[in-house]
């Protein structure tokens, strides 16, 4: 795996995962939670969100084929769910915004739910490292890269949590917010480069070679 896919492998994380559009959520999980415990809290909701995205990479594809599923079908598909989940990061309500909302009228707070779950291991990431860790596509050592540089992405996650109390006093929820935004122009362009690789993968269509990225 070259330098550019190693790039752009971890900006795919990266943008799906949005460790800093996290912080928001993990502010409404500690709300009135002891200090001492916000440290712990972190860490479970980066393990338990860990456990989920790994399980996906292990064990994603193997459920499509045993369904007889084309890898290339679910790539689409997986895309156009991408890209939705772009639009809406892009022109709706931010992510930070709408899960600290939905937590809010669950009644639900803590490490599993809302800040593991859909935060960190949000449904974007868990196609994403399904699309990443294609089997026909990528070898054993490729796939165990994929999940290094996933597990990166939590670190940062986890420290920026672990820091999460000075970074609202510099960025806050509008910055959350903003990032949030950028973030889904580039979710898009990734989403559409996917669309494109499902229908290579199906034989519908040959691609030039990759540009930058």
């Amino acid at each position: 795996m070259d330098v550019s896919s190693l790039a752009r492998e971890f900006i795919t994380l990266f943008v799906v995962i949005v460790p800093i559009g996290t912080l928001p959520v993990f502010y409404f999980a500690t709300a009135g939670v002891p200090s001492h415990f916000h440290r712990r809290i972190a860490l479970r909701a980066v393990a338990v969100a860990g456990a989920v995205l790994m399980l996906f990479l292990v064990a994603g594809q193997l459920v499509l084929e045993a369904l007889g599923l084309r890898f290339g079908s679910f790539q689409i598909a997986g895309g156009i769910i991408l890209f939705l989940f772009a639009l809406t990061m892009i022109f709706g309500e931010s992510k930070p915004s709408r899960e600290i909302e939905e937590a809010g009228r669950d009644h639900m707070e803590g490490a599993v739910f809302p800040l593991a779950m859909p935060s960190i291991a949000s449904p974007g990431a868990m196609l994403a490292i399904v699309v990443l860790t294609d089997n026909h596509r990528n070898s054993v050592p490729d796939q165990i890269v994929t999940a290094t540089l996933l597990f990166s992405v939590l670190l940062i996650t986890l420290a920026v949590l672990l820091v999460g109390a000075r970074l609202k006093k510099l960025i806050g929820t509008t910055g959350a917010s903003v990032i949030s935004r950028v973030m889904g122009i580039v979710l898009a362009t990734v989403a559409v480069d996917a669309v494109l690789g499902g229908f290579e993968a199906l034989d519908v269509m040959r691609l030039p070679p990759g540009g930058p990225l």
